[in-house]
């Protein structure tokens, strides 16, 4: 009556072969009937487009066509001026819609319903109960627009609906986000509300924030199809106290020897009166109002005012509150089954032992109630349908008519619970314990038949044990038969169900059972000892790729409204106010729900269907009873059906036959023609049918893609085969639906029971402190391994019968919906298949290569007897006296056979399109993906069974010691040699050499021993045969190289070629389907794999992972070595080789030594880093592992006990040559020459305290001729012995200028003995003062001395071998092999990415700048000016590199303590000879460059000759020289600027007195007004300003103005401090003078000249306002490092005035 939704079908009529096919003449081909006589004929619709979807209510039905118009037949009450009643055959146009697109229809008994395209609902006829959701009118005549308004949101916003369902006296719509919403009248609504009608839309909180999948709706009743919650949602806490009435839902009462827990709280508040004096119990819990905490059904009862009176169907079901009671070893053990309801209780049934008054008040029933319980147990089929529904914590919810008796009042003493998580995890263990109990006293009972009882072992699932079963004789008949009824549970709630679900049950709890147990502290310690875990048979959430692109088959049936027929499917005829869930539908896979008047239909995946409700007609499809449950409807065995239809008192089913073409069923009542007008209840005189009966007209209509039915009538929709597409799509979905049937059946009679064979014993046995025999006996059989593998397999088979029952749901669908190509899922994700397939024949491969099916057949014997017909009907198999082990080998191994299917068909659907199409190309592509994947299956087939048979024959062939560890599950065999076809070259007469051949390893046994080869590092090459006559190939591995000899050129080949193969699909992970296309000759030479190492010394028992050429590491990779040595970085030829991290751990200190840079040849050499263990810490160059070249060691740190730091050079590990030491502890710094580890030779000493001295050093100490120095000046000049011990002759000269001169002993600072003469030279002799001042630097190291190890380097880096000697192409290629390996390694590098600038000016600099040989003009000299600032920018160019090494060098040796002003001159002569060292690199590298002081011709233009002679000398001082060629203009602007802080430190601290005195006169000068400071200076009067510029307006200066004079000038002058350069603070001072002739020309009328003595006090005046704190060190830094061919130009004259002006303000004197 109420049909699902068929979406839109979208035709392709373009892209077929046949352009006659008419889209309106062949689709959506309406047919309608009644009954199901032999006499009916199906009348044609005639519409002039394709029908989507029909609707049929009580007397008329609604029709959507494509295009989006709907038509409306039948009789229309409601139309008031139109037709009011329109045959089938005429449908009429509903105007109202046009315009709009309507994607839905849906009929109720008398009303309508539309959804369009945006998601708005119209509704149109019968409106008495509201049912079209407009309030105060009782007909609505046409289509209306209805608001569905979601009132929560503010403003109310618009719900988008996806499809409707529509009753007598209510509807119902799913939104878009898939939640329900209703309208009309009757508890059908399921919402919280006792006043009806409901005009507007309202949401079923009880269904908020579940994902509803589909909505039907009966007469008076509604279905909803629900998807399962998601794991995480399903472990939410429960409430702890109920919504309403504010009492704890969970009660816990502590005895002296048993805890009593119960749940089943009985809200008062809940009551509800109703007219005709029905009383309803409302749910007990608060209805959410959002997404519930606890996905839990309502806990609803019925109850009237008082309970003595309960009405008699009332009590009669207090049998839900079942108590069981089992005394044993003295412990009084109860709990309440609330779980019965779905095993088929029926309204008749009475209840034994539980009534009265005095059990409701009592919470320990008497022996009585313990053998009624123990009564009540009788029935396996009872045990079933509890344990069914109770398996996966998705407890049952006492249902409506079941009042707790036992609790009805809350007991004395109750301790609240404070937490429902700790509630919960003990609810479970007691319940757990409680079972255990249960089950024991029934083994020791002798029961007549088997317990199957199976605990998830989860913490927190309380409703896991909520069934036990057991069977029991004796009891009352009436209960007995009435038990016997419900056996239909094997069909419809196996016992078998429970696996399967376990998954489920994990991760659903619905909510809690009514559980009130007594459980002894003894009980609750034993449950919780682990539990045994089964494989889940059915995936959790399906398969996590296939995510939303398939249907969900886990999904519940929930139900609501009237119940008297039975038809919600509770197992009762009551009511239910709000929904419920039809517990033993969880785990059917359900996939469609339909809805009669008063009947309810249920179709699964497994193309079943169930049906529950009234059964007036027959139309049930069966004749068992109660029909309060649902059943299985009766169909022939391979009827398949997939779409369902129901009407008033009928049901259409659309199924598979035995061809392709769909056929129709129907049960129920006959319609005769003449009394179709009779009223609908006069049933007397009807026949009907006692199971669906064939409809004889199905196979006239054509491909038929859906039926509807409603009131009594039947409509089904056909499409003609023109092309043979739809026969083909039909075709495909009936063989998945087929497929998906027999892989269900496999799993529920073969591996299921074989997985049961030690689950279930196991589970019972050990709680009952027995021995588990079956499943030792199994897992004897099996062994550990296999029986891991046995449960794999389960694992993977469930998986991919998993997917196809999803994917043969989504071809259906296909089929009712769209048919078409685009949306067959396995088309755009086959990769999900091919996975899928590709597991699962791994899987089987596994265990049949371990010997599994052979393991498993004796135990299989004992289950399926000696004649395995149901195992040898399964797997297809014909022959006789078959072994079972085959036959199981077989049965797992026939879903392969699929694949082959699914290519035949998609290639028979590809010949419906043309060629050229795009649909045409996706089919031919996917055929050709199954058809490669199904002939790399049955290869792997043969593999494995090749490679069972031989370990099956293996120990007859030889005893090899060891040999049988290498069968492993994933190993196959390839070939092997026992034949003598290949032997070992040069191996003795009676040597036994077989060699065996797996896809993974190449095995040489030898008599007593065997050794493994990886095939990831196993190199093969054929020997040439010309020169000999034998058939031989090399066999390279990482530590071994031999050579097999074959018998002959053919079995060569076979070797060569398999281990080739076999090697290469080694490598590339031979998991892949369709490895086998596009095999190549060989593998690669280079590789990457891993290996360990067992022979070679240096490397015994480390292993190797990264790349390798030929046998031995090359490239990239990782050795670990046991002792926890790690290298990680580059090889070649086997050894270390380039850039590596080298971890080694230090013994005593229990840290590690890590060194970080170059290797060759297996040694460290090169650039790197060395951290000590020990802390210290070492950056420079190796050699053969010593520290040898340029480096800096780094002991301590500053708060260590030494801590100190060397820069300089070393050879072989120690100290010699040049280097500075920083000793911190003692404040001193060492600049000098050093041999193993000891100063030795000349060298510098300064010390914090200002002392200095240079001289000799000998056995690292100060020995032999020096000079001393302390801050004030006091010098010794003489011999020493000691560090600052003078022992010898020597001259002391005091600061003012007296000396001793003698003889010398003691200790500096701790008086001296002197033998000698003390001189107090003249007053008068100035001369002879001068000539006795220390020249200091003598006897210190010479500048080019230092720092040679630092530019030899630079030297082999260019590849020479010493400076100068050396290619200057090979420095060019060295250079940039240097720069594309640094990139390199960079660009491997993730954390070190380089910037696209940073990349392309390295590619710049691998180039060299100078093209062509010839002399160097200007324009080539600029190149060659530009390229040396970038290689100098760039560290990873050589110049780069001794760039950054010699500032390094130059800040460690004049930084801290070096900071002396005595070091002065040192550090300016050791800057004049980095740039000579530095220029002839550069002269090195271009050749043609003019050396030191040499000319660059000029171009030859005229013009350029005149502008160059006015500007000639200009040229010459810029920043940009033009003619000569210096090295101070060529490196200066590159180097100083990087040195210039410790270097201007020096020199302010050798110029600080001067400064001082400089500084103190500036300051003082500057207090005076401009005009006053200018007649000072003597400025001539006709050069003072009149007006100065403030902020763009000129003002007069006054005599007050101060600042103001001459400023512009002061500010380009004040620029020098920001300079670092001679020749740009040259640049400032001539910009300077500029500035200054500028303002003075603008007030001089006339052409000016400066002479000197006009200009000097005028740039006195512009130095003393610029204020420029350290002058006298600019001035002495310009001096010193001025290019000299500037000093005689304009640039010197300049300076010189500077530098005048710098002594005039010292010396000024002010009155």
């Amino acid at each position: 009556m109420h049909q699902h939704c068929h979406g839109q079908i979208s035709v392709m009529e373009s892209q077929r072969k046949s352009s006659g096919e008419d889209s309106s003449g062949e689709r959506g081909l309406l047919h309608t009937w009644k009954g199901y006589s032999c006499s009916v004929t199906p009348e044609r619709v005639l519409l002039s487009r394709p029908v989507l979807q029909a609707a049929l209510g009580t007397r008329h039905g609604v029709l959507l066509v494509e295009g989006g118009q709907v038509y409306s037949f039948g009789e229309f009450p409601w139309k008031q001026s139109q037709v009011s009643e329109v045959g089938p055959l005429k449908p009429v146009l509903e105007s109202s819609l046009s315009g709009q697109r309507v994607v839905a229809v849906a009929a109720g008994s008398f009303h309508s319903g539309a959804v369009t395209e945006d998601g708005g609902v119209h509704m149109w006829g019968e409106n008495s109960f509201g049912q079209c959701g407009l309030s105060s009118l009782t007909v609505v005549s046409n289509p209306t627009p209805v608001a569905v308004l979601d009132p929560d949101t503010s403003p109310p916003h618009t719900i988008r609906v996806l499809e409707l369902a529509c009753g007598e006296q209510h509807s119902l719509a799913l939104s878009a986000q898939h939640e329900v919403w209703a309208w009309g009248s009757g508890c059908q609504l399921g919402l919280v509300t006792t006043i009806f009608p409901v005009w507007k839309p309202q949401k079923v909180e009880h269904l908020a924030g579940r994902h509803v999948l589909q909505v039907a709706c009966g007469a008076f009743h509604s279905l909803a199809l629900v998807r399962c919650l998601p794991p995480q949602e399903a472990r939410r806490p429960l409430p702890d106290k109920c919504g309403q009435c504010n009492q704890l839902l969970y009660t816990m009462t502590d005895k002296e020897d048993h805890v009593i827990i119960s749940d089943s709280h009985y809200c008062p508040l809940g009551v509800e009166l109703l007219d005709d004096g029905e009383a309803r119990m409302e749910p007990g819990r608060s209805p959410p109002l959002r997404l519930q905490s606890s996905p839990s059904e309502p806990l609803s009862s019925h109850t009237s005012a008082s309970a003595p009176n309960l009405h008699p169907s009332i009590t009669d079901h207090t049998d839900y509150e079942r108590r069981r009671t089992v005394a044993q070893n003295g412990e009084v053990l109860t709990t309440t089954d609330s779980d019965i309801s779905a095993a088929g209780t029926d309204s008749d049934r009475t209840v034994g032992g539980m009534g009265g008054a005095g059990s409701q008040n009592s919470p320990y029933p008497d022996d009585q109630a313990v053998k009624e319980y123990l009564k009540k147990l009788s029935d396996t089929s009872l045990a079933e349908e509890t344990a069914k529904m109770t398996k996966a914590g998705a407890s049952f919810q006492p249902p409506a008519d079941s009042l707790d008796l036992l609790t009805s009042d809350l007991l004395p003493g109750v301790m609240p619970v404070t937490t429902s998580s700790a509630l919960n995890s003990l609810v479970s263990s007691c319940a757990s314990a409680v079972a255990e109990r249960v089950v024991s006293t029934c083994e020791a009972l002798s029961l007549k038949k088997r317990i199957n009882c199976y605990y998830p072992g989860v913490g927190g699932v309380a409703g896991a044990p909520g069934g036990v079963p057991g069977g029991f004789p004796g009891g009352p008949a009436e209960e007995r038969v009435r038990l016997e009824e419900s056996m239909q549970g094997k069909k419809s709630c196996s016992t078998g169900d429970i696996r399967e679900e376990e998954a489920e049950g994990l991760s659903r709890r619905l909510s809690l059972p009514g559980l009130l147990s007594q459980v002894s502290p003894r009980l609750l310690r034993r449950a919780s000892r682990p539990r045994v875990r089964a494989v889940p048979l059915t995936p959790v959430g399906g398969l996590p790729e296939a995510g939303e692109l398939l249907p969900s088959l886990q999904t519940e049936v929930w139900s609501w409204g009237r119940g008297e027929e039975g038809q919600l499917g509770h197992g009762d005829n009551l009511p239910r106010l709000q929904p419920l869930c039809i517990k033993c539908l969880s785990s059917k896979e359900v996939v469609l729900v339909a809805a009669g008047a008063h009947h309810s239909l249920a179709l699964t995946a497994q193309s079943q269907v169930f049906s529950w409700g009234s059964n007036s007609s027959g139309q049930l499809g069966h004749m068992a009873c109660p029909t309060t449950i649902p059943r299985l409807a009766k169909l022939s065995e391979g009827i398949r059906v997939w779409d369902v239809g129901a009407g008033a008192q009928h049901t259409l089913l659309l199924a598979d036959g035995d061809c392709y073409q769909p056929i129709l069923y129907y049960s129920g009542q006959q319609v005769r023609e003449a009394a179709q007008d009779a009223p609908q209840d006069q049933t007397e005189g009807y026949s009907y049918t006692q199971q669906p009966v064939l409809l004889p007209f199905c196979m006239n209509l054509g491909y038929v893609s859906g039926v509807f039915a409603g009131g009594q009538s039947c409509v089904a929709l056909a499409d003609r085969n023109v092309t043979g597409f739809i026969a083909s799509l039909h075709e495909l979905a009936a063989a998945e639906r087929k497929f998906y049937c027999k892989l269900s059946s496999v799993k529920n009679h073969i591996l299921r029971p074989l997985l049961d064979l030690g689950e279930n014993y196991c589970s019972r046995y050990s709680s009952a402190g027995q021995r588990p025999w079956v499943r030792e006996s199994l897992g004897t059989a099996l062994g550990p391994a296999s029986t891991v593998l046995l449960q794999s397999l389960a694992r993977c088979y469930s998986r991919l019968c998993h997917l196809t029952g999803q994917h043969s749901t989504s071809l259906t669908a296909n089929l009712r919906r769209r048919r078409e190509v685009k949306s067959l899922v396995m088309l755009e994700h086959a990769s999900i298949f091919l996975d899928t397939y590709n597991e699962y024949c791994c899987s089987v491969g596994n265990f049949l290569v371990m010997g599994g099916f052979q393991a498993l057949a004796k135990p299989s014997l004992d289950f399926f007897g000696k004649c395995p017909e149901l195992l040898q009907r399964l797997a297809e198999s014909s022959e006789e006296n078959i072994p079972l082990s085959d036959l199981l080998v077989a049965l797992f191994y026939l879903p392969m056979r699929h694949l082959h299917e699914y290519g035949r068909l998609l290639l028979k659907l590809g010949t419906c399109f043309e060629v050229s199409s795009v649909d045409y190309q996706k089919l031919q592509d996917g055929c050709s993906k199954f058809e490669a994947l199904a002939l790399h299956l049955k290869r792997r087939r043969k593999e494995a069974e090749y490679t069972y048979h031989f370990w099956k024959s293996f120990p007859g062939k030889m005893t090899v010691s060891g040999l049988d560890s290498l069968r492993k599950p994933p190993r196959r065999l390839i070939c092997e040699s026992s034949n003598k076809a290949l032997t070992l070259q040069n191996s003795g007469r009676f040597s036994v050499n077989w060699f065996i051949l797996f896809n993974d390893a190449l095995v040489h046994a030898q008599f007593s021993t065997h050794h493994v080869f990886p095939l990831a590092t196993l190199w093969v090459e054929p020997i040439p045969e010309e020169n000999t006559d034998l058939y031989g190939l090399k066999v390279i591995s990482p530590e071994e190289t031999f050579t097999l000899l074959a018998c002959s050129s053919m079995e060569k080949a076979k070797w060569l070629r398999s281990i080739n193969q076999a090697v290469d699909k080694a490598m590339s992970g031979a998991g892949q389907s369709g490895s086998g296309a596009g095999q190549r000759a060989e593998p690669p030479i280079s590789r990457t794999a891993s290996y360990t190492f067992y022979k070679d010394s240096r490397l015994k028992e480390a292993t190797y992972e990264g790349r390798w050429l030929a046998g031995k590491p090359n490239g990239r990779g990782m050795v670990k070595w046991l002792d926890g040595r790690i290298y990680t970085g580059m090889f070649k030829n086997g050894l270390e080789d380039g850039f590596g991290d080298y971890v080694m751990p230090s013994k005593t200190l229990n840290l590690n030594d890590h060194y970080q840079g170059h290797w060759k040849e297996g040694k460290m050499h090169g650039i790197g880093t060395y951290k000590y263990a020990t802390g210290e810490l070492y950056e420079g160059s190796f050699q053969d592992n010593m520290r040898h070249g340029h480096g800096m060691l780094r002991s301590g740190t500053l708060n260590s006990s030494s801590p100190s730091v060397f820069i300089g050079q070393w050879v072989h590990d120690k100290k010699t040559g040049y280097g500075v030491f920083d000793d911190i502890t003692r404040g001193e710094k060492y600049m000098g020459m050093w041999q193993d580890d000891q100063r030795q030779g000349t060298g510098v000493i300064v010390t914090q305290f200002g002392l200095y001295y240079e001289g000799a050093f000998n056995n690292n100490k100060m020995q032999g001729t020096g000079v001393l120095l302390s801050e004030d000046n006091t010098t010794y000049e003489g011999e020493f012995s000691e560090d600052w011990t003078l022992n010898g002759k020597g001259v002391l000269t005091m600061a003012n200028g007296d000396y001793f001169e003698g003889t010398f002993t003691g200790e500096w600072g701790s008086g001296l003995k002197v033998t000698g003469s003390f001189f107090k030279p003249n007053l008068y002799d100035s001369d002879g003062d001068k000539g006795r001042a220390v020249k200091l630097g003598r006897l210190a190291v010479r500048p080019e001395e230092k720092w040679r190890a630092v530019f030899e380097e630079c030297w082999m880096r260019l590849g020479c071998e010493a400076p100068g000697q050396g290619e200057n192409q090979r420095a060019w290629e060295n250079i940039a092999v240097a720069l594309t390996t640094s990139r390199r390694e960079l660009r491997d590098c993730p954390e070190m990415n380089l910037s696209p600038s940073h990349n392309l000016t390295l590619e710049s600099l691998e180039f060299n700048p100078q093209q062509h040989v010839g002399p160097v003009t200007m324009e080539k000299y600029d190149r060659i000016r530009h390229y040396l600032i970038k290689a100098c920018d760039t560290p990873l160019h050589p110049l780069g590199r001794l760039m950054e090494t010699l500032v390094a060098v130059y800040r460690m040796t004049y930084v801290g303590v070096g900071a002396n002003r005595r070091l002065l001159l040192q550090a300016v002569n050791e800057i004049m000879s980095y740039l000579a060292r530095i220029f002839q690199l550069v002269r090195f590298l271009f050749p043609d460059l003019p050396e030191e002081g040499g000319v660059i011709p000029e171009p030859s233009s005229d013009p350029q000759d005149k502008k160059d002679s006015k500007c000639a000398d200009t040229q010459l001082e810029s920043p940009k020289p033009g003619r000569v060629v210096s090295s101070s203009s060529l490196l200066l602007p590159v180097l100083l600027p990087r040195l210039y802080p410790p270097l201007f430190t020096l020199y302010a601290l050798e110029k600080e007195r001067e400064d001082d005195v400089y500084w103190e006169c500036v300051l003082r000068l500057n207090k005076q007004p401009d005009m006053a400071l200018l007649a000072f200076l003597g400025v001539q009067h006709k050069f003072w300003p009149v007006s100065v510029p403030v902020l763009g307006e000129r003002t007069e200066v006054v005599s007050s103005t101060k600042d103001a004079c001459f400023a512009s000038a002061t500010e380009t002058l004040q620029q020098i401090s920001t300079t670092f350069t001679p020749s740009d603070k040259l640049q400032v001072i001539q910009l300077t003078f500029e500035e200054i002739t500028k303002e003075v020309v603008s007030s001089l009328e006339d052409s000016f000249l400066w002479s000197m003595d006009d200009l000097f006090p005028v740039f006195l005046y512009v130095v003393l306002r610029a204020r420029i704190r350290n002058l006298g060190s600019e001035v002495s830094l310009i001096e010193d490092l001025m290019d000299p061919c500037v000093q005689h130009g304009e640039h010197g004259i300049m300076f010189t005035t500077l530098k005048a002006c710098y002594y005039q303000i010292q010396h000024e004197k002010t009155t």
